[in-house]
């Protein structure tokens, strides 16, 4: 053995051209790993960029988008298109582009050397792989709707848990946990048994391109060796291109791992496209005519609407007229149309016939903003989001001064409960600080007076309240209406025994119209509505 060593040693060996190949490599697999450090990062950009704009996309398209698709839609499916299906996509691109790049490249390469050693032995891998890829191709075809319905139904449990928690305390007060728990492991069930056939079926193509790798090794060593036997190549050759077979198949597994990914981004971006391609709501860019500060003149002319246009109308044949100033109270049993009327007037639904008009200008001629912008809404459902108290009370209302937001605050109550808060009115409203319902329905109350909006529209605004709260809310909103147009829409009759006119309704029209002590002078369906509460009362 020493010898051997010696001799080798003593063999007048080129150290220089060991060297420089030494050299050579460094340099490459220093190259190789620059550049694949310059994939990831150029990639990861590409990706979150993609996300983004997705996001960018669907936000903006949710303020393009009608409110009925709203109603027909939950908030979880919503937010899950927004999150799972758009990381989703941002994954796979992630991980699944930068693998069939390399791949691609290593599979175009290794092809080009096997077709300069030899064209027979060429065609024998191509043939092999050619059965994995139509393999693959039929598993693709079979499993893309697993993928798509693990999609559908992981959007559908992310709605019930939403519904579920956002309703935390009805589903406790009525001991409902086991039935939620049966409904949520009923969609977990249809989730698990989706996920597992897409993803059961997509893991076959890993084996059988590796299994199609193997194949194509024997059927090249067979072919080679009755070659080399043959006298046609030679060992070599045969060697040579079994490395290659290998450099070809290899990235074959790589790039159906790489789709099995892909696979899960076509169900996600389906549901995302799905999205951006829903019927929005007509551009009114057009629109010239432009409402400055309305007097308040409201006119309902001969409106009809329903929401499903196949179905029966909720409202028929409405018509109505409020004079600048007018306290104009809605009343009528449970689903007789009263908050559907204001929905159409702030054009939140399209109506089917007839016309609305402000100060003798249909709606339709301006646009939603600025129809929006001239009222002011304070409904049963409080909104308070996370913020200081500051930005929830001044919400889109620009240059409001301390001074007015603390009388707005004063005017309806809540100004001593704030300033007991840690930071007063810069205190950050989250989930930490506990507010009551009635004390929520008090900040939107104020928030509509800082908004000094020509109109307002109230929804029973203090049905949230104490009886004492309430008559200082009154006394607020009775300043606040002073010379404006006021729509309201109650239940509780003795809050509109002051109202200039009342509009009673009763499947979709209106049955009586005139004051409160008129309408009682009639003995008719309002007088029967009005002493049916206070029998219950009593």
């Amino acid at each position: 053995m020493t010898d051997m060593i010696t001799a080798g040693i003593e063999t007048n060996i080129d150290l220089t051209a060991v060297r420089d190949i030494g050299l050579s490599l460094l340099l490459l697999y220093g190259l190789g790993g620059l550049f694949t450090l310059l994939q990831g990062w150029i990639m990861v950009g590409i990706t979150q960029t993609i996300s983004k704009s997705l996001r960018s996309d669907i936000s903006n398209k949710i303020n393009r988008l009608p409110m009925a698709y709203f109603s027909e839609t939950t908030v979880g499916d919503t937010l899950s298109r927004v999150t799972n299906d758009v990381d989703t996509i941002g994954r796979a691109l992630n991980m699944s582009v930068q693998n069939l790049i390399s791949s691609g490249t290593m599979l175009f390469g290794s092809l080009v050397m096997m077709l300069l050693t030899n064209s027979l032995l060429t065609l024998t891998a191509i043939g092999t792989t050619l059965v994995g890829l139509l393999l693959m191709g039929t598993i693709m075809a079979n499993s893309q709707k697993y993928f798509v319905q693990q999609q559908n139904h992981l959007g559908t449990i992310n709605g019930q848990i939403e519904e579920t928690y956002s309703g935390h305390t009805v589903v406790k007060v009525y001991n409902g946990e086991e039935m939620a728990r049966k409904d949520f492991l009923a969609m977990n069930e249809k989730l698990r048994d989706s996920g597992f056939k897409a993803q059961a079926l997509s893991s076959l193509m890993m084996p059988i391109m590796t299994f199609i790798g193997n194949f194509g090794y024997v059927a090249v060593s067979i072919v080679g060796a009755s070659l080399t036997i043959n006298g046609n190549i030679s060992f070599g050759v045969v060697v040579a291109f079994i490395l290659y077979v290998r450099l070809f198949t290899q990235p074959l597994a790589q790039i159906a791992q790489a789709v099995q990914a892909l696979q899960s981004a076509a169900a996600a971006g389906e549901r995302v496209f799905a999205m951006l391609e829903e019927e929005e709501m007509a551009d009114e860019s057009y629109k010239k005519t432009y409402l400055n500060n309305a007097e308040g003149n409201v006119e309902f002319k001969n409106v009809q609407f329903s929401y499903n246009k196949t179905a029966e109308p909720v409202v028929k044949n409405f018509s109505a007229v409020a004079k600048p100033g007018q306290k104009v109270a809605i009343v009528g049993h449970t689903g007789a149309g009263k908050t559907t009327i204001v929905n159409l007037l702030m054009r939140f639904f399209e109506i089917d016939r007839g016309e609305i008009y402000i100060d003798h200008l249909s709606i339709h001629s301006l646009t939603r903003e600025n129809v929006r912008e001239q009222f002011c809404m304070v409904l049963q459902d409080t909104w308070v989001f996370e913020g200081t108290v500051r930005e929830n009370l001044v919400y889109n209302t620009p240059n409001v001064s301390d001074e007015e937001m603390i009388q707005a605050c004063e005017a309806v109550g809540i100004d001593s409960f704030i300033q007991r808060l840690p930071n007063g009115y810069d205190t950050v409203l989250d989930d930490q600080t506990s507010l009551s319902q009635g004390q929520r329905q008090q900040f939107t109350i104020a928030r509509a007076i800082i908004a000094d909006k020509p109109m307002l529209i109230l929804d029973e605004a203090t049905s949230s309240v104490d009886t004492r709260t309430e008559l200082k809310i009154q006394e607020a909103m009775d300043a606040l209406m002073e010379g404006r147009t006021t729509f309201v829409i109650a239940h509780r009759l003795s809050t509109i025994k002051d109202a200039d006119m009342i509009l009673v309704m009763d499947e979709g029209d209106i049955v009586e119209s005139g004051s409160h002590n008129e309408l009682m002078a009639q003995k008719g369906f309002y007088t029967d509505l009005y002493n049916s509460q206070f029998e219950n009362a009593s």
